[in-house]
C-alpha cells in the first residue's frame, strides 16, 4: 500500500500534466498559423462608403501626411465656414476630430481648386467651403448618431421630410466617406458684388430631394443657374460631382482612392 504522501504527490503530477496539455491545445488553436487572417481583416472594417461603392480601402495613420496642405495656404481667397466645428449642422454639436475651423486637402486637390478659384473670380464669384478632409473618427460619430433614433434635435432644419430611421437607407449617412480620403470637399459660391453667399435653392447639408443637383421644382432660374456655374467650374478643373448633393465634389484623379485617414483637424 502506497504512503498517503506519495499518493498526493502522484495526483498532483497528473493534474499538472493535464493542465499543460490543455494549455498547449488552446495555444495551438489561437496561434497565427491557425487563424484565418483574411477573415479577421474583412470583419474589422465596414463595407460601405458615402458614394455607395464597395469598401476596399484601409484606415490610415493618425499623423498628417506630408502631401496634405492647409487649403488657406494654397487658396487664400476662399472663405471657410467649417460647419462641423460648429453646432450648426445636422447633428447639433461640434463633431469629433474638428479641433480647429480649418480645411485640409491633398496637395493635388488644393492645386486644382486654385484653378477653380481663378476661373470663378473672373465671373465675379469666390468659393465658400463648408467641409474638406474629414477624419474617420467624425464619420464613425455620424454612424453612431444615425443609430440613435431618439436624438432628433436638428430634424426641423436639416431633415424635416426624412424619418431618421431612413437616413442610412437613403444614403445620407454611411460608414465611409470620400471626404476621409482627402480630395473631396463641400462648397458653394459667394457673390463678390453683393458680398453674400449665392442662393442655391437649398441649404448646405439639407438631407432631402431639394439638395439633388437636378431638382428644379419650385427653383428659380437664378438658383438653377448658380448650381450650374459651380458644377461646370469644378468639372472644368478635374473634379467630379454627385447627383444627390449640389455642393459635393471629388478630384477625379485623387491620390488616395482606397485610403481613409483619421488624423484630427488641429
Amino acid at each position: 500500500m502506497k504512503h498517503p504522501v506519495h499518493q498526493l504527490l502522484f495526483l498532483a503530477a497528473l493534474l499538472f500534466c493535464a493542465a499543460s496539455c490543455r494549455q498547449q491545445t488552446v495555444n495551438e488553436q489561437h496561434s497565427p498559423e491557425s487563424m484565418n487572417l483574411s477573415e479577421y481583416s474583412e470583419s474589422s472594417v465596414s463595407s460601405e462608403n458615402s458614394e455607395s461603392s464597395p469598401y476596399v480601402g484601409e484606415i490610415k495613420e493618425v499623423s498628417i501626411p506630408s502631401d496634405f496642405v492647409l487649403l488657406a495656404d494654397v487658396c487664400p481667397d476662399i472663405i471657410q465656414e467649417i460647419r462641423y466645428y460648429t453646432t450648426y449642422n445636422f447633428v447639433g454639436e461640434r463633431i469629433p476630430g474638428y479641433e480647429r475651423p480649418i480645411a485640409y486637402l491633398t496637395r493635388q486637390a488644393a492645386d486644382s481648386l486654385k484653378l477653380v478659384c481663378d476661373d470663378l473670380k473672373e465671373q465675379g464669384y469666390r468659393l465658400k467651403v463648408f467641409d474638406a478632409y474629414r477624419p474617420q473618427m467624425a464619420v464613425d460619430f455620424f454612424v453612431r448618431w444615425g443609430s440613435d433614433l431618439e436624438d432628433q434635435r436638428m430634424k426641423e432644419y436639416f431633415y424635416p421630410d426624412c424619418p431618421k430611421s431612413e437616413l442610412f437607407h437613403r444614403g445620407y449617412i454611411a460608414h465611409k466617406s470620400g471626404h476621409t480620403r482627402g480630395s473631396t470637399l463641400d462648397l458653394t459660391l459667394f457673390d463678390m458684388k453683393t458680398e453674400r453667399e449665392v442662393d442655391m435653392g437649398g441649404t448646405y447639408d439639407f438631407l432631402g430631394e431639394t439638395s439633388h443637383y437636378n431638382y428644379s421644382r419650385g427653383l428659380t432660374r437664378d438658383q438653377i443657374n448658380h448650381r450650374r456655374i459651380l458644377r461646370e467650374a469644378m468639372m472644368r478643373h478635374g473634379f467630379k460631382p454627385i447627383a444627390v448633393e449640389w455642393w459635393h465634389f471629388t478630384l477625379r484623379n485623387e491620390p488616395y482612392p482606397d485610403h481613409y485617414f483619421t488624423f484630427p483637424i488641429r
